[in-house]
C-alpha cells in the first residue's frame, strides 16, 4: 500500500484551515494543521512533508520568519513552501516571499483549482523521490547482503538485477511522464528544477545498476547519494 504524502497547512485562522482542507481533500493525502509558526516548526521536527502552505500574516512569528527557520534546518530546507496572503503590498512584498525561500506566492482570494493543481505537482515529485529512495535502499541492502533479499532469501544475481532494473524502470517512466506534464503546463520554475534533480538521481542509480551487469567491470559500484 502506497503511503500518503503529508501536506502542512499553517494559518492562525481556523476558518482558513478548514477552507484549505476542503480544497485539498480531493488529493487524498494527509493534511496536517498548524495554527502558528511555532506549531508548524514543532510538526516539522518529527514528520516529513511534501509541501507547506504558509500564511504570511500571523501574530507572533509570521510566515516570513517561520520560513526562515524552516530553510535554516537541514532536515526541512528542501521542502517547498507556498506562501498565502490576504494582503498584497506590491512587488517588494512578493520579492520578500521568494527571498524567504518560497516556491510560490499566492494572494487571497485564490482560485481553488489552481492551488490544488500546484500542490498536486509537489506531491507527485515527493512521491517519486520516495520511490527513488526505496530503490536505492534496496540496492544497498542487496550489495551489503551479498545478493540476499531483505527477507533473507538468497537470490541469483541475474534475477536480483532484473528485479531491481524493472522497479527502477517503472520509476523512470513515471518521472519522464511527470516532466513532460510540467513542460506542457508551463509549471513553476521550482517544480521543473525539482523534477530535473529527480531525473539526475535516477540516472545515477541506473548507472550503478548497469555497472553490476556481468562484463561491465569488477568491484562494487557506488550508489548515488540522496541529497
Amino acid at each position: 500500500m502506497v503511503q500518503k504524502a503529508k501536506i502542512l497547512l499553517v494559518d492562525d485562522r481556523p476558518e482558513n484551515l478548514l477552507a484549505l482542507e476542503a480544497i485539498l481533500s480531493a488529493l487524498d493525502q494527509t493534511l496536517v494543521r498548524a495554527s502558528s509558526g511555532e506549531e508548524a516548526l514543532k510538526a516539522l521536527l518529527t514528520d516529513d512533508f511534501a509541501v507547506i502552505l504558509l500564511d504570511v500574516q500571523m501574530p507572533g512569528m509570521d510566515g516570513f520568519e517561520t520560513a526562515a527557520h524552516i530553510k535554516r534546518r537541514e532536515r526541512t530546507r528542501d521542502i517547498p513552501i507556498i506562501f498565502l496572503t490576504a494582503i498584497n503590498h506590491g512587488p517588494h512584498h512578493t520579492f520578500r516571499g521568494y527571498a524567504a525561500g518560497a516556491v510560490d506566492y499566492i494572494s487571497k482570494p485564490f482560485d481553488p483549482w489552481v492551488l490544488r493543481a500546484k500542490v498536486s505537482v509537489f506531491v507527485e515529485l515527493y512521491m517519486k523521490n520516495c520511490q527513488l529512495r526505496e530503490q536505492a535502499a534496496l540496492l544497498r541492502l542487496q550489495l551489503e547482503g551479498g545478493g540476499k533479499s531483505p527477507a533473507g532469501d538468497a537470490k541469483e544475481p541475474a534475477g536480483l538485477l532484473a528485479e531491481l532494473s524493472a522497479r527502477l524502470a517503472a520509476v523512470e517512466e513515471q518521472a519522464e511522464a511527470l516532466s513532460k506534464q510540467l513542460d506542457e503546463e508551463s509549471a513553476d520554475a521550482a517544480a521543473v528544477a525539482t523534477a530535473a534533480h529527480l531525473e539526475r538521481k535516477l540516472t545515477g542509480l541506473r548507472r550503478a545498476l548497469d555497472a553490476l551487469e556481468p562484463g561491465t567491470g569488477s568491484g562494487t559500484p557506488s550508489v548515488p547519494s540522496q541529497n
